[in-house]
Order: C-alpha cells, then structure tokens, then sequence
C-alpha cells in the first residue's frame, strides 16, 4: 500500500528547522517540498543542505502554491500570526512554533482563520506529544489528589554573553516578541495547562532585563485544592526537575522541555510506627524516535483524519497557555509592540 504524502514547506532557516526535519523525515508521510526565506542566497543554501527542491522568497507565492500542502512556521515570535493566517488563508495546513503567538488575541485570529479555512492548526510544543508526557497522563491517578506541580527549566542562553556586551540578538529583543517566559518558561506552563486545565490565580514575578523582556521568572498558580509553581530563566542555569506531587505519591520527570524519564513513588505508609515505602517505579516508555518525531506525526495524523486541532495541543490549550503569559506580562510589565 502506497503511504500517502504530507508536502511541506518550511518557514525559517535556524537551528530549530534543522532539529524538526530530522525528526519529521522519521514519519515516511512527510515531504520537504519547499522553503522560505527572505534572500535567495539563504534559501539556497538550506535547500542544498536538506535537498529541498523548491525555494521561495516570498511568502505569500509559497503559500498560495500547489506544491504544497501544510507549512511549519519556525520564523521569530512575533512573526508566527501574521505568516500562519496568510498560510491558512491559502488553504494550508499549518504547524507553528511554540509560542504560537504574541499574545492572546493573535491566537484567537489564527483560530478564526483556521475555522473559516477549514484547516489544521497546532501548536509545535513537542514534550506534550511524547510518550513520556502520555505515561504522565496514564498514571496520573496513582497519585490520589494532586496537590503541587513543581516545574523548572533554567538554561543559560549562549546569546547572554552577546548581550551584557550590548549586542542584543532576537532571544532578548522585545520586538521579537521574545523573553526568557516566551522562550523556554513555556515549556514549564504547557504541559500543566494539558494537565489541570486554567488555574484560578495567576502570580508572578521576575527580573526584566535593559532591552524590555524578562531574563527569568517564577509563577505561583493557584487551583482549587492544588498548588503549582514554575520557575525558568535564561541567565541562569539549573539541574531541578519536575514534580508532581500527591496524597499517594509522586510523579518525577527528569526534564520538561525533553523528558528522558518518568519516575513513580508511591507515598511512604506507616506500618507498626516504621516508614514502609515501596521503590520508586520507572514509567517511561522506551522509543527509538527523535523527539521532534511526534509532534510532526500528531500534525499529519490531524489533516489526514480532517481535524482542525489536537487533542492534546488543542486550540484551547494553545489559548488558555498565551492568556496566563500575557497576564504574567502585564504583572512583570513586559510590553511588545506585537500588543499594540
């Protein structure tokens, strides 16, 4: 049986792009049709470095083309709504990068604009589409009443140095719609979002760099009957990991932006005034997969059974995540001309 094939053309020549194509060229559905770029001599250049046959230096030629049928969109923050609605204004399919826009009221155009079109919209935050993230899910309820979720990301940004020399680059730029919560705190938010739905208050706070954005943060959130608290920076480092934590037991995840393994601990009991606890138990799944793999397989699964959005990285969640970072901006007093 001949396997049906995904045309995609890519928007965005950087590292990121590079990671995905690897591990979206695991799914045999998928195929490098086309790339953007805004000079030729880059568009060249990526083509030749993953034979893409197609180049494109304007977007809307790429995206009303018939060579393709989705796009994934890895260009700069506060460049993923514009370019996404024009895409799917064209018909495609449309994978974005996480965070899949500036702010709350760009996402619900996009959703506007992907309801009208008739066509896929996903968010590309990939821990949530793993194997691992879904062990979390099934064991969930081993832990009885969840009472705190712990999560850390806090990765010092080669582009740090650039900018206490006064070079700022897109990671640090405002313009860029960009930041340290934007960047990488994202990643500590989504999944609790896929977890336990809104929370009922936001608190937040941070340190804001010279250029307007945030160089890290913590967030306290509060549910009913349940804690959560992340912290992420991107001047500093840390090794902590992620925690969920209930009455029965716990859930460790090593790291949640790529999560290698998956722990359980049921809760200590007492037994005759002694602590009896039993091991913890490894929960991951084994998988010989790249991680970039199932975000890519999730996208194409969705357009060949013609939904409009995951399950998992749906619409709602896409939304719900950006409306907590744009009130964790507002309490931090971080402003992007994408909000005017």
């Amino acid at each position: 049986m001949k396997t049906t094939k995904i045309r995609f053309g890519v928007v965005g020549t950087n590292f990121i792009t590079d990671w995905v194509i690897a591990g979206a060229r695991q799914d045999d559905r998928f195929e490098l049709t086309a790339v953007y770029s805004r000079t030729q001599e880059t568009a060249d250049a990526f083509a030749r470095k993953h034979a893409i046959p197609h180049t494109f230096t304007d977007l809307e030629e790429m995206a009303s083309s018939p060579l393709i049928d989705a796009v994934y969109i890895a260009s700069p923050n506060f460049l993923h709504a514009r370019q996404s609605i024009l895409c799917m204004r064209h018909g495609k399919h449309v994978l974005c990068e996480k965070p899949l826009a500036s702010n709350a009221r760009e996402v619900r155009e996009m959703i506007a604009t992907a309801s009208e079109n008739k066509v896929t919209l996903m968010e590309a935050m990939k821990p949530t589409l793993t194997p691992n993230f879904r062990s979390v899910r099934e064991n969930l309820h081993r832990l009885g009443d969840v009472r705190r979720y712990f999560s850390c990301y806090c990765q010092y940004s080669s582009r740090y140095d650039k900018y206490k020399q006064g070079i700022i680059l897109n990671a640090f730029d405002p313009k860029m719609s960009n930041g340290a919560m934007m960047d990488i705190g994202i990643y500590t938010l989504y999944p609790l979002i896929v977890l336990f739905g809104k929370p009922k208050h936001v608190e937040a706070s941070g340190i804001l760099l010279s250029s307007g954005v945030d160089g890290q943060g913590a967030v306290n959130l509060l549910y009913d009957g349940m804690n959560a608290t992340i912290l992420y920076s991107k001047i500093v480092d840390s090794v902590l990991p992620t925690e969920i934590q209930g009455e029965d037991g716990n859930i460790l995840l090593d790291r949640i932006n790529i999560i290698r393994s998956v722990t359980y601990s049921p809760r200590v009991r007492a037994s005759s005034g002694k602590g009896v606890s039993a091991a913890p138990e490894d929960i991951s799944y084994p998988t010989d997969k790249d991680e970039y793999f199932y975000e890519v397989e999730e996208f194409i699964n969705l357009i060949e059974q013609n939904r409009p959005e995951s399950a998992v990285n749906s619409w709602t969640n896409s939304l719900a995540t950006i409306e907590i970072i744009d009130e964790i901006r507002r309490q931090q007093g971080i402003v992007y001309p994408a909000d005017h």
